[in-house]
């Protein structure tokens, strides 16, 4: 049965549904390829001498198009197919996280460290071509915030919601994170947010190491340009990262480390992502921990949140 072909509306909206929790949230390809004939085309048994019943002959078995026949041998299925088969889409030319020529991460950390302010580091990075991801993102995620903020958040990547926006934390997680800091007396015009990938891995899948190495001179250059006091790292991907570690996040959450951002030692504190306490609940009492041990720490060190 085709999708669509008897069924109700409540069964397509539960389909969708699938397919977006899924990570397929975008529609890729302006037509439909017909990967069953186009496997026939390209299969070596068209090499293979004439014989009565072929793989090739089976797999159209069932999947008659216009002008080809079960009976059809893989010679003609090769000869007629193409004038009905949309070209089906090929691998990316370049198929590591660098797009640039020569952009590596040492490169991308030339880049960074010739910003001198935050505005330059945004216009490097929307110029910047080194990651693949960037090819598949609709924006380039920056920061959202208050940039004067002693308080800055780093999370790991943007979301689908991000992504559309321009924003850090702006969808489910961002709902999340926004209660988190209400409940200790903080907003987003106190603190400095932004993330250690600027761009949406597909369906938002785990970044490669590839892709974390090339985007991480950004983000450390990010952070020496802001200058916060003390810096919260959501997800492991953020904590191990910037604190250099192969611990993972259960570890390290809820124990004060320092970061190393040129000369100054920073305080940083390694709390669960938003988006990990969405799917697993149980863990918001301890990240309420992490909370207030941020409250203490910023009324310990009287921390000016607005510098």
């Amino acid at each position: 049965m085709n999708p669509g072909e008897n069924q109700s509306e409540a069964e397509l909206l539960a389909l969708l549904r699938w397919q977006i929790e899924a990570g397929a949230d975008e529609a890729i390809g302006e037509a439909a390829a017909d990967h069953f004939v186009a496997a026939a085309i390209s299969s070596p048994l068209q090499a293979t001498p004439k014989r009565s019943f072929s793989f090739a002959q089976a797999s159209v078995k069932g999947r008659v198009r216009e002008g080809i026949s079960p009976g059809d041998t893989d010679n003609q299925i090769a000869q007629i197919a193409p004038q009905n088969v949309t070209t089906p889409l090929g691998p990316p030319p370049h198929p590591s996280p660098f797009l640039g020529d020569g952009e590596t991460p040492a490169s991308a950390r030339e880049i960074a460290a010739a910003c001198h302010d935050l505005a330059s580091l945004r216009q490097a990075l929307e110029r910047f071509q080194g990651c693949g991801l960037k090819a598949t993102a609709k924006h380039t995620v920056f920061a959202d915030g208050n940039p004067k903020a002693k308080v800055m958040l780093v999370g790991e990547a943007p979301g689908r919601e991000e992504d559309i926006q321009g924003l850090p934390f702006v969808g489910r997680s961002g709902q999340l994170l926004d209660r988190m800091l209400a409940a200790i007396g903080l907003d987003r015009t106190q603190v400095y947010i932004s993330n250690i990938l600027p761009w949406r891995p597909p369906g938002n899948r785990t970044p490669t190491s590839g892709e974390i190495a090339v985007c991480l001179p950004f983000i450390e250059r990010h952070i020496v340009l802001a200058q916060p006091d003390i810096l919260v790292l959501l997800g492991g991907i953020s904590a191990k990262a910037l604190l250099d570690t192969n611990e993972g996040i259960v570890r390290l959450r809820g124990r004060w480390k320092i970061y190393r951002s040129g000369e100054r030692q920073i305080p940083a504190l390694p709390s669960f992502h938003p988006a990990y306490l969405l799917r697993q609940p149980a863990q918001k009492r301890q990240t309420w921990q992490d909370m207030l041990a941020l409250r203490v720490r910023i009324d310990s060190l009287n921390v000016k949140l607005i510098g």
